[in-house]
């Protein structure tokens, strides 16, 4: 008898941890961010593996804090870029980087052009707040503080708003 219960119990063990397992997608091969689930993003984290799902953050611990209102491009990010990003590498003078397949002294292109900052966002969280890798180290515009790159990383989690009001 003690075995049988012993049996039983051990099977409705296993049969609940196999319930309880949640699929991971850490790792998984991305193009954009809806082919990651929330809390993953699509980005370029792993090197040579292309673009992947992966948490930005801890488990449990919010990224950047996330008390007060979210972040907007009109009110918190565009003044970032502008002072960390534009000058010569990502606006119009793209001189010193070379990169010309993207703007972040805009929002989002008027007539379909080069993608600004909206379309960029997953890739502006990376650079800013992931790898801290941008701007550069020796480069010659300020870097932003880590108020600032926690600033950016939730406005990219949050959709990336453009104004407080929603208007364009």
């Amino acid at each position: 008898m003690k075995r049988l219960l012993a049996s039983a119990s051990f099977s409705v063990c296993v049969a609940m941890a196999c319930t309880l397992d949640a699929i991971d997608f850490t790792g998984k091969t991305c193009e954009d961010a809806r082919d990651c689930p929330p809390p993953y993003v699509c980005v370029a984290a792993r090197p040579g593996e292309g673009r992947t799902c992966e948490v930005l953050g801890l488990p449990g611990v919010p990224d950047g804090g996330d008390a007060g209102p979210v972040p907007t491009w009109c009110e918190d990010i565009q003044p970032i870029l502008a002072a960390s990003c534009v000058s010569s590498c990502h606006g119009a003078d793209a001189s010193n980087s070379g990169v010309t397949s993207f703007r972040l002294d805009y929002y989002a292109p008027e007539d379909g052009g080069i993608p600004g900052a909206h379309a960029m966002a997953a890739r502006i969280q990376a650079r800013a707040y992931v790898f801290q890798d941008m701007p550069p180290p020796g480069s010659p515009v300020p870097m932003p503080t880590a108020q600032e790159r926690e600033r950016i990383a939730r406005w990219a989690r949050e959709g990336a708003p453009l104004c407080a009001d929603g208007g364009l």
